[in-house]
């Protein structure tokens, strides 16, 4: 019995070992994502705790982290399991960011000078309320039917939509969002954060200050094979620097999200693991890198954090949008973008448009087809920092269908071909969500 109780000893040992190996590292991952959620929402949006803990980081593991907001200090603190404990603190202008223990609270900071100057026009092009309009070609109740369809039926948690948006002809023809969620609710667009970077770029190009074809001209690569990627490598995710992008696991982009100072570092530092233009490979450090590079390309801090505001987000009206920074104050432009479903279908419309907004052009008409062009090795599923549909993910929906996409399921879905911009948020991906049936059903209810 003895010899049993020692043989069961060992292996609770052996067991309690390994998942501390396995799982102790990934604690802070997830009291960080935790700590960032929370913070964000609560101080960006006002949403409640208990919201957050249900709604936002009803994720695997990280629901278990345990989280206290500090409203007085404006911070939050996480940790998972008692273990791991990591802090996001939150800054008027700048929103919320997760820090380390090296990182100084007490230094001052600069905040991007903003002008939401109120425009006495209707939606979208001004800040009052669209007009109402009525479209003999649109069958309101298969419409209404279809934007219903897409929500929980109360009892139910499978679709878990919270928003849902759609623009026809300029109009809002369609607009409906869960309990508790308002036309006033700021949402996290997740990876659609990555189309408002490189619209930046588009500005830039337009604006005669860089040529997207050639080459970075980094100091960091230009004694290696990477000194021959281009701006249009990265734009089109097909530079052949090597990254993981697996958010089940420790790797380079949890690691970089929740972990890294100096996000753009990450991926700069990467080597080529292919020569450009040969593979697809997608990588939220490549946008965040495409944001430290658009860094360098200012003389001062402040004309880096005043030029996504003041060149894109403030010029069309997006007032609500606020981009979150990193520790050493890039904007993380592969993720932390956020802004109402209003605002969000304004810079769909900006590409509807081919960059026109209201008589001025923000960027050329060919950065929008540009954009919109595949990657010669996605399949037709992707192209400028934008997913396509060119290669018929979605069956049932044209194929000139482009769309910002994120995290469970965050779009912005742009379709040229039937003068239509639609905006979805909430918690369910593809698998889960039948975006091609929501689409297909909102389409076919105008003649």
């Amino acid at each position: 019995m003895k010899k049993f109780f020692k043989f069961l000893g060992v292996i609770l040992f052996l067991v309690v070992v390994y998942v501390g190996v396995t799982t102790y590292p990934k604690l802070d991952i997830v009291s960080g994502f935790s700590a960032k959620s929370v913070a964000s929402g609560h101080f960006i949006d006002g949403r409640s705790l208990e919201i957050i803990e249900s709604g936002d980081n009803d994720i695997d593991n990280v629901r278990l982290a345990t989280n206290e907001i500090n409203e007085q200090g404006k911070f939050v603190i996480s940790s998972a399991f008692g273990l791991k404990t990591r802090k996001a603190i939150y800054r008027e202008g700048l929103g919320a960011t997760l820090i380390n223990d090296d990182f100084d609270e007490t230094k001052p900071y600069l905040v991007p000078k903003r002008n939401k100057t109120a425009i006495d026009l209707p939606f979208p092009y001004g800040n009052l309320e669209p007009k109402d309009s009525v479209f003999p070609e649109v069958n309101y109740e298969k419409l209404n039917l279809a934007v219903d369809n897409a929500f929980d039926k109360k009892g139910e948690k499978s679709k878990r939509t919270r928003a849902l948006l759609v623009i026809y002809k300029d109009k809002i023809i369609a607009e409906k969002y869960e309990d508790g969620f308002t036309k006033n609710t700021k949402f996290l667009g997740w990876s659609m954060t990555k189309s408002i970077t490189a619209t930046c770029f588009g500005i830039l190009q337009k604006q005669g200050k860089i040529d997207i074809n050639k080459p970075v001209g980094l100091a960091e690569w230009a004694k290696d094979e990477r000194s021959k990627i281009t701006l249009h490598h990265l734009i089109q995710m097909n530079s052949g620097l090597e990254w993981e992008e697996d958010y089940g696991k420790i790797c380079d982009v949890t690691k970089m999200l929740f972990l890294a100072e100096d996000m753009p570092k990450v991926q700069l530092e990467k080597p080529a693991a292919f020569e450009p233009n040969t593979h697809w490979n997608y990588s939220s450090g490549t946008t965040n890198l495409l944001s430290g590079i658009l860094r360098r390309q200012f003389t001062t801090h402040q004309e880096y954090l005043d030029f996504w505001y003041a060149s894109l987000i403030d010029k069309i009206g997006m007032h609500s949008m606020l981009i979150e920074p990193d520790m050493a104050g890039n904007y993380v432009g592969s993720s932390y973008g956020w802004a109402t479903t209003r605002d969000w279908a304004k810079f769909g419309l900006l590409y509807l448009h081919e960059g026109n907004w209201n008589g001025q052009q923000i960027f050329d008409k060919s950065w929008a087809k540009y954009v919109a062009t595949p990657t010669p090795t996605s399949n037709g599923s992707y192209g400028g920092h934008f997913w396509l549909n060119a290669g018929g993910t979605y069956p049932d929906v044209p194929k000139d269908m482009y769309y910002a996409s994120g995290y469970q399921g965050q779009k912005v879905i742009i379709i040229p071909s039937k003068e239509m911009v639609i905006v979805r948020f909430g918690l369910t991906e593809d698998e889960d969500f039948d975006f091609n049936g929501m689409m297909k059903n909102i389409i076919s209810s105008i003649k």
